[in-house]
């Protein structure tokens, strides 16, 4: 297998506001964008032309990567003028493939963080015969994925979307969004209209007698879909508890880029980065989070599994827990935002009226 579709064409809404000027697969996770660890990923494990499907803010993946050669692969770029779906987007693709008909082409999606053994999912499509082999992970709570049950052999069965009651959850297998295509399948997929391949093409596909193989994976996977799954796949990666050969420097519990300025009385922890032009302040403490370009956290701020946006300011003695600030927002002294709270870009937070000492 030499080739791969990377489908990048997602909106990110659920990221907001981490998306709202930049594409999910391009938000920095580690110190580069996350899409640098997929493509790193994929040539290690032998691909050489990957055909990204894109669609929102098509036009910042080209200037960053280029033609791939920095990475030791081929890249090419398809633009859908309208949102086409999973299917469709891999439909709208297929002329720049290279492979033949009974050819294997890897499929993967811009928004999973994962382990993957390409290599063994590979190795299971060939041996099964199979016309789609998929990664499957097993969760503890499936009922924001699709199910996908299979038999002995590792045949899937059916496809279940996001079951709602108990007897619905036949298994805690889903879907995780990699696959393996014979190239001819690809070429069946309906162009010009949307297409699901999780709705419409694995359901059709079984209905009309295909092969389709699931192959169980039990290293790292992470869905990157919520802000909070960002901030935490980006402290695993510094970490080492997910892999990447793209991760700009040794693992730990803090990742400082070169030209970041981190007072030295200031503590960073939990799998922190703190990126190009950044300052962390005297005193400061930050864990598991993630400063981007050119931001600041002030002195004695407390910034704990957050995303601080490029350019965005964290004033001295502000908490953050959990919370996210857009780019080039400004949040004054003293504040304290707590989990799941969204400063949206430029953004500006006074500071707090009244703060309380430590021990009121």
């Amino acid at each position: 297998m030499t080739e791969a579709i990377l489908l990048v064409g997602g909106r990110g809404t659920r990221l907001r506001p981490l998306t709202v000027r930049t594409p999910k697969p391009m938000v920095p996770a580690a110190g580069v964008p996350f899409l640098t660890h997929q493509l790193a990923r994929a040539r290690a494990a032998g691909v050489e032309h990957i055909v990204l499907a894109t669609s929102y803010l098509a036009e910042v993946f080209e200037p960053y990567f280029g033609d791939g050669s920095a990475l030791g692969l081929h890249l090419e770029y398809v633009t859908e003028v309208e949102p086409l779906g999973t299917g469709g987007a891999l439909r709208n693709v297929a002329t720049r493939l290279r492979s033949g008909p009974d050819d294997p082409v890897l499929v993967f999606n811009g928004d999973i963080l994962t382990g993957l053994d390409i290599g063994a999912l590979l190795d299971t499509h060939r041996d099964s015969g199979a016309d789609v082999s998929l990664h499957l992970s097993r969760v503890e709570d499936p009922r924001a994925f699709g199910l996908v049950p299979t038999d002995a052999d590792g045949r899937v069965r059916a496809f279940l979307e996001k079951p709602q009651t108990p007897e619905e959850i036949v298994t805690d297998q889903i879907n995780a969004g990699a696959y393996v295509f014979r190239r001819s399948v690809i070429d069946t997929i309906p162009a010009g209209r949307p297409v699901s391949v999780e709705r419409e093409t694995f359901p059709g596909l079984l209905a009309a007698g295909a092969h389709l193989q699931g192959m169980v994976d039990s290293t790292y996977w992470l869905d990157l879909g919520t802000p909070q799954a960002f901030v935490r796949g980006s402290a695993d990666l510094v970490l080492g508890r997910a892999p990447s050969p793209a991760v700009p420097g040794r693992r730990g519990e803090s990742l400082v880029l070169p030209g970041a300025s981190v007072a030295p009385d200031a503590k960073l922890s939990g799998g922190t980065v703190v990126a190009e032009g950044a300052v962390v302040g005297a005193g400061a403490r930050v864990h598991g989070s993630a400063v981007l370009a050119g931001a600041v956290v002030g002195p004695d701020a407390v910034v704990t599994d957050s995303y601080v946006g490029p350019g965005a300011r964290v004033g001295a003695r502000t908490a953050l827990s959990g919370a996210v600030v857009g780019d080039g927002a400004d949040i004054g002294a003293d504040n304290e935002l707590g989990a799941g709270a969204r400063v949206w870009c430029d953004a500006v937070l006074p500071a707090a009226a009244i703060r309380f000492s430590s021990d009121e």
